[in-house]
């Protein structure tokens, strides 16, 4: 798996002052993607355990609220395996502080029994579709995108959107 960039100190994407990474590789292709430059899966740097090693490690001051993931598309099957292994790793070291991940699928019908969704506090789920692009909604591009309360989801067993 390969991944785009990281941000050290990201205030644009997830509450407060995290650490970001935008995975690379992304088969949706939505027109007028936020992110093109992440689509070819052979672009950016390669992810290895020493790329964990360093989101753990910008992570680990206090004013550091969590880690928002990006892409790219962190879910796709060529870049789920990593990053389920970035978010375990992550919570393990880090219970307190908040994981946002942002992916086109859907979380009832394709993420909702992947292993990731234990780690995941918040899931901004489904394609950014260009006519439906709304530039006052937060967090999300289009307003058929979610943003999902992974934790009360999976305490009610019905999808509970984050309050704006």
């Amino acid at each position: 798996m390969r991944y785009h960039k990281i941000r050290k100190m990201d205030v644009s994407n997830g509450p407060g002052i995290r650490v970001s990474i935008f995975m690379q590789g992304c088969t949706f292709n939505c027109k007028n993607c936020f992110n093109p430059e992440t689509h070819d899966f052979n672009g950016g740097k390669e992810f290895t355990n020493e790329t964990i090693d360093k989101i753990l490690e910008l992570a680990k001051e206090e004013y550091i609220e969590g880690l928002s993931i990006l892409g790219g598309e962190p879910l796709h099957p060529k870049n789920l395996k990593a990053t389920t292994e970035l978010a375990k790793r992550f919570k393990e070291i880090y219970p307190n502080k908040s994981i946002w991940l942002w992916t086109g699928f859907l979380y009832d019908y394709d993420i909702k029994d992947k292993e990731i969704v234990k780690y995941i506090d918040v899931l901004i789920d489904g394609q950014y579709k260009d006519e439906l692009s709304n530039p006052t909604l937060k967090w999300r591009g289009s307003s058929n995108q979610r943003v999902i309360n992974i934790k009360e989801t999976l305490n009610k067993n019905k999808i509970v959107l984050e309050s704006e």
